[in-house]
């Protein structure tokens, strides 16, 4: 006789111990981890890991990954309450955008990122001079105050962070496109700028603030903006010593530096009949507060 065969089994799938609980696991115990790994990435990489799933890209999304990402890269502290989501300010800081790409695009030839820097109070003291003791101006008219000493007080600055930037723009008093004029502005503003309607519909536009003219020669063409309640500080005090920072002599390449509460720059000038120095400034409305800041240098 033959053997006798076995009953057949029904085919079936293995089941792992962990697979019920591994969804549960995965979003719970894991969450707070992967949140402390992104503040460990850059802004394009946690995009990029946020459209692997929906389940990353609900934890990417999370407002503190792109705070933390955002203080970091712009090496500032945490400037408490704001009026955007984080991700939109990271963005609005690091999508490659400057204030001259919204005013005056014709004008534009060229621009580098200084870095980012923090108003603590309402006051900025806005200075064509770098040589320490910077003093604070009397109360005396705006205009006035840039003539006498080259420096001028300026009041209900916006809060938190800014940012700053140095522009190369073509000479403001021609359209010839054949005119080799240049024009270096220190440019700074608030990291909600370009957030705001107000700005995107052109009704916020600079006004002049000011000006001032050397009429002999400039070994070079500086401007500062500190804040005031920061202006003995020992941060602020790297902006004085030149030495540090400023090109040589013969070094005609635009120079910067920014500190925790100001911003700063030089470029060394060749044989000139002087300067003109313009202040101006931008409000969030009529009687908003100041929400940008520009200090140009032109040859005369």
């Amino acid at each position: 006789m033959g053997k006798r065969l076995r009953k057949a089994r029904p085919m079936c799938y293995c089941v792992s111990p962990r697979s019920s609980s591994l969804h549960s696991i995965f979003s719970w115990y894991e969450e707070d981890m992967w949140i402390e790994i992104a503040k460990f990435l850059d802004g394009r990489s946690v995009v990029i890991l946020a459209m692997t799933c929906k389940w990353f890209n609900r934890i990417m999304m999370e407002d503190s990954v792109w705070k933390y990402a955002c203080l970091r890269d712009l090496q500032v502290p945490d400037p408490g309450k704001v009026a955007f989501k984080w991700i939109k300010l990271y963005a609005a800081a690091f999508d490659g955008s400057h204030t001259y790409m919204f005013r005056q695009q014709e004008k534009h030839i060229d621009w580098m990122r200084i870095g980012a820097f923090l108003f603590d109070s309402n006051a900025a003291l806005l200075s064509e001079s770098l040589i320490a003791p910077l003093r604070i101006p009397d109360e005396e008219t705006t205009d006035r105050t840039l003539q006498l000493k080259g420096c001028c007080l300026l009041k209900n600055i916006k809060t938190g962070i800014w940012i700053a930037d140095l522009q190369l723009v073509r000479c403001p008093v021609c359209d010839l496109d054949s005119c080799d004029g240049t024009m270096q502005t220190l440019d700074a503003r608030h990291i909600e700028l370009f957030l705001n309607e107000g700005y995107n519909n052109g009704s916020w536009d600079y006004n002049v603030l000011g000006s001032h003219n050397i009429s002999k020669h400039a070994d070079g063409a500086s401007g500062g903006i500190f804040d005031i309640k920061h202006l003995k500080d020992q941060t602020t005090s790297d902006i004085f010593d030149l030495k540090s920072w400023v090109g040589k002599k013969n070094d005609w390449q635009p120079k910067a530096v920014v500190t925790l509460h100001a911003v700063a720059v030089n470029t060394n000038l060749q044989n000139n009949e002087g300067i003109q120095i313009k202040y101006q400034a931008m409000k969030a409305g009529k009687e908003g507060e100041v929400v940008a800041i520009r200090i140009s240098q032109q040859l005369l």
